[in-house]
């Protein structure tokens, strides 16, 4: 009953949820969409919210053509990629410990761990630099994706508060039938985990994808930098050229749009559970 009642309250949410979030991306991704399809002759800027006299396609063809975009999606795919299976193998992982297992000093090593949430991240930037560069990994994509495996502060934190929602009942039946803690972790856990691991991977997705400073850091060659270092660039190149501009900005905000509303269910479910207890 009390499942039902708890899912019933999760559909209600979302039903708020949706037209709020549609009337988030029509008052801040939609007239990005509409200046990226001016011409040059409806100008750009103050016009946002104005239809375009002359719908021109051809500013993302001319974008794309005048730098190797396709290569910079496909090196930001490859990280993203990397760092949500990190990050989601890791905050599963690292979550079941300080959730389900009993050992010495638990509380003070998981208040250790959120307390790392507060150093600055610009403190960590150049003894972070200096210890990349010193063991050959610049110009690498391993400073970028190699921390995700290791956990977040954040993201550990959230999966520990769903998993305190599952009852160890399961946990208890489970070790009656013979099993150990890795097959609970494996087969009972992280399937029930869905919702709240999906949340880590959008979270990971839209961090990955929008990072611009570890890029701009660690990648200098050309043909290693993403999506995000490349559009500051590209604005740096032709500044002017708004409706250019405009066009690769929408087509990189795409992916997190339709990522984002293709786990929405999901996602709200896991943000929705992370605090409940069993």
């Amino acid at each position: 009953m009390r499942m039902e009642t708890d899912y019933e309250e999760e559909k209600q949410r979302e039903n708020y949820f949706l037209p709020i979030a549609g009337g988030h991306i029509h008052f801040n991704a939609f007239p990005v969409f509409l200046d990226g399809l001016r011409g040059p002759a409806d100008g750009s800027g103050n016009q946002f919210f104005s239809a375009p006299s002359h719908y021109n396609l051809d500013n993302f063809r001319d974008a794309f053509a005048r730098a190797p975009f396709s290569r910079y999606f496909v090196n930001s795919g490859v990280i993203v990629l990397i760092n949500m299976i990190g990050s989601i193998l890791s905050a599963s992982f690292i979550a079941f410990g300080f959730s389900r297992l009993r050992f010495t000093g638990k509380n003070l090593w998981f208040a250790l761990l959120l307390s790392t949430m507060m150093i600055p991240q610009t403190v960590l930037m150049i003894p972070q630099f200096l210890i990349w560069q010193a063991v050959g990994a610049y110009n690498t994509f391993v400073p970028l994706t190699l921390p995700c495996f290791f956990g977040s502060a954040f993201n550990v934190f959230l999966v520990r508060q769903f998993y305190a929602g599952i009852p160890k009942e399961y946990d208890e039946a489970a070790l009656v039938d013979g099993a150990n803690y890795f097959v609970i972790y494996l087969r009972i856990i992280v399937p029930m985990a869905k919702p709240v691991l999906c949340t880590v991977g959008v979270f990971t997705f839209m961090n990955t994808w929008n990072d611009f400073m570890g890029p701009l850091l660690y990648l200098d060659k050309e043909n290693l930098k993403t999506v995000s270092l490349a559009l500051q660039n590209f604005m740096g190149q032709h500044n002017s050229e708004w409706n250019l501009m405009m066009a690769l900005s929408s087509v990189i905000t795409l992916p997190m749009i339709v990522v984002y509303f293709m786990a929405q269910r999901y996602f709200i479910e896991g943000i929705t559970f992370s605090g409940l207890k069993g």
